[in-house]
């Protein structure tokens, strides 16, 4: 399969480590117009000069803030009408909530996590859908948790919002799909990122043992008794986001090694 992104143009969430770091530069390598989004101006820049560019490429940088809905709306709105962009793809993606037991959660807690994901997810959909419709095209891939298939001990706000996540994106898949809009979820399991490092970290304390241990445990719970590596949850964001992928709709992927223990 080519799943060339020549004339794509591309929203990469949280695009400056990790998964969606990944992501944007396979997107990059296969021809796209990456727009490569997070919080701070800097890193964006430092990662936009290291993406492959082939000289007509069109690669954009948009600072936005996932923990305040309402100036990300204004900000990328203002983005999108300056440069009078339409978005073909969307990868939805950003930090995890904190961990801990969801009966001692606060409820700002709750209400922090629901902004940054559903809310914040919401207000870009809000803007870059209707472009879509009217050209029948468009690709939106939320990258979440397996949490939606089986809850993780100790992530209990997570679990929560994760869930949210998924029933929002199979609502909008029964409702797009006429348009040749798909909204999938990708699952990614435990992975090489600083989420996972900070999971572990956390772990290690509570438990009061070294993090190589907890790693070591992590990885014995996956078949393949080994953690993923970001560029292997970015080959499956890469494929749902392609031409080739035009009929699957409103699924939740997981790359997890194998370690989800449901169907």
């Amino acid at each position: 399969m080519n799943m060339n992104f020549q004339n794509i143009n591309l929203f990469v969430g949280g695009s400056t480590s990790g998964i969606g770091w990944e992501c944007a530069k396979l997107f990059a390598l296969k021809g796209g117009n990456v727009t490569l989004v997070s919080r701070n101006s800097q890193k964006l820049e430092n990662r936009k000069s290291e993406l492959f560019n082939n000289g007509s490429q069109n690669h954009m940088i948009l600072a936005l803030d996932y923990t305040d809905p309402t100036t990300l709306e204004i900000n990328l709105d203002e983005f999108v009408r300056r440069n009078n962009i339409s978005f073909d793809v969307i990868i939805n993606n950003t930090g995890g909530p904190p961990g801990g037991l969801l009966h001692k959660a606060d409820a700002n807690e709750l209400l922090n996590a629901f902004n940054m994901h559903l809310l914040s997810f919401h207000k870009i959909l809000g803007i870059t859908v209707e472009s879509m419709k009217k050209r029948n095209y468009g690709r939106i891939i939320n990258i979440i948790s397996t949490s939606v298939k089986q809850p993780l001990n100790g992530l209990g706000v997570s679990n929560t919002i994760r869930g949210a996540v998924a029933n929002w994106s199979k609502t909008l898949a029964n409702e797009l799909g006429e348009y040749g809009i798909t909204v999938n979820n990708v699952l990614p399991g435990a992975t090489n990122t600083g989420r996972l490092n900070e999971i572990i970290n956390a772990k290690a304390k509570k438990l009061k043992l070294d993090e190589s241990s907890i790693l070591k445990q992590m990885a014995n719970e996956v078949p393949m008794k080994r953690i993923a590596e970001p560029v292997e949850v970015a080959n499956a964001v890469i494929f749902l986001a392609s031409k080739e992928a035009s009929y699957i709709n409103g699924i939740n992927l997981p790359v997890d090694g194998g370690r989800t223990k449901s169907l």
